[in-house]
């Protein structure tokens, strides 16, 4: 997407102007260093956005975005942005009605020009509403986000998803699991059928507080944090229609840059188990398998395709 000298070098210009599926943008400040401790540019974030697209933008296509706002480096201020200021005419918005009731005018991303375009405007992370097109009312998902309490960890998070993917299966539920691209795990079940919110909210609710029960030791269904250190947190609260989460295949404002990544039960699996697919050892070193920056998810997509796939295709009834 940069342009880029015959050696493979950038050219020595910050800001360019390129024609995207017949979109004029000018892309600036390409130079800036967003991730500064690692030497990752604007410029390199844009790259990854414009390679990794194909897989990411049917995830967001049709649902209005929160873009967490990093243009002076995820080191400086950052902010979670709602309303679509200084947009093209052409990039599509939606209306939703926020919190305390305010109407939100939020920037849609339907294409690669529309990506690019957000990621030029500093969104390091790109946050999806569960709900898509028309039907802002039917989210498309119900969504748990696995958030461990020091001193349990990702590890712990890995565990945790298993139990849930068990209990998800004795409903006759696939479910897909992702890293948050931070600390913890997201397990997606896709339902593609009419839903409401209040059917997924209280769906997760009742799921959580059965493995909180269950797994009292190690699982908490509720976010007091007093009693969240050594546990894993099942959030269910993101099932809402105020809420967002971070898109698969997006930015995390991490340093080194993480990305919130598609992974198979088999590596969950083999992360609890201290092991990978090609063999590895107990502990951090297979757990740190499971933790993905831009240029190694950029080779999982080409070998493995997108394995969020399903999460878009895959249609599903919740038990009454």
């Amino acid at each position: 997407m940069i342009p880029r000298s015959a050696d493979g070098s950038e050219r020595e210009r910050v800001e360019v102007e390129v024609e995207i599926e017949g979109r004029r943008l000018r892309l600036s400040n390409l130079d800036k260093l967003l991730w500064p401790r690692v030497g990752f540019t604007k410029g390199a974030m844009i790259d990854y956005y414009a390679a990794v697209g194909p897989a990411l933008v049917p995830h967001i296509a049709g649902r209005p975005l929160t873009l967490a706002r990093f243009p002076d480096g995820v080191e400086g201020r950052g902010w979670y942005q709602s309303n679509c200021r200084g947009r093209p005419e052409w990039l599509q918005t939606r209306t939703i009605i926020g919190k305390a009731g305010q109407r939100l005018e939020l920037c849609v991303v339907n294409d690669l020009p529309s990506l690019m375009w957000v990621a030029n405007f500093g969104a390091v992370e790109i946050h999806p509403f569960l709900a898509s097109g028309e039907r802002q009312d039917e989210p498309a998902v119900v969504v748990f986000d696995l958030d461990p309490g020091p001193p349990a960890g990702f590890l712990e998070c890995c565990s945790v998803a298993l139990s849930l993917r068990g209990v998800l299966d004795g409903l006759g539920l696939a479910s897909f699991p992702k890293t948050s691209g931070s600390l913890g795990l997201h397990v997606y079940v896709p339902l593609n059928t009419p839903h409401s919110f209040t059917d997924t909210k209280e769906f997760a609710r009742a799921v959580a507080a059965q493995l909180a029960t269950r797994h009292a030791e190690r699982v908490v269904d509720v976010q007091r944090r007093s009693l969240r250190p050594g546990k894993v947190l099942i959030d269910w609260l993101q099932n809402d229609p105020t809420r967002s989460t971070v898109a698969p295949y997006s930015l995390r404002a991490t340093s080194p840059p993480s990305v919130s990544t598609p992974v198979t039960w088999d590596e969950i699996e083999g992360a609890v188990g201290g092991r990978d697919p090609s063999g590895g050892s107990r502990g951090a070193a297979s757990v740190e398998r499971l933790r993905f920056g831009p240029a190694e998810v950029l080779d999982r997509v080409e070998r493995l395709g997108d394995l969020f796939r399903p999460v878009l295709e895959l249609r599903q009834v919740l038990p009454p």
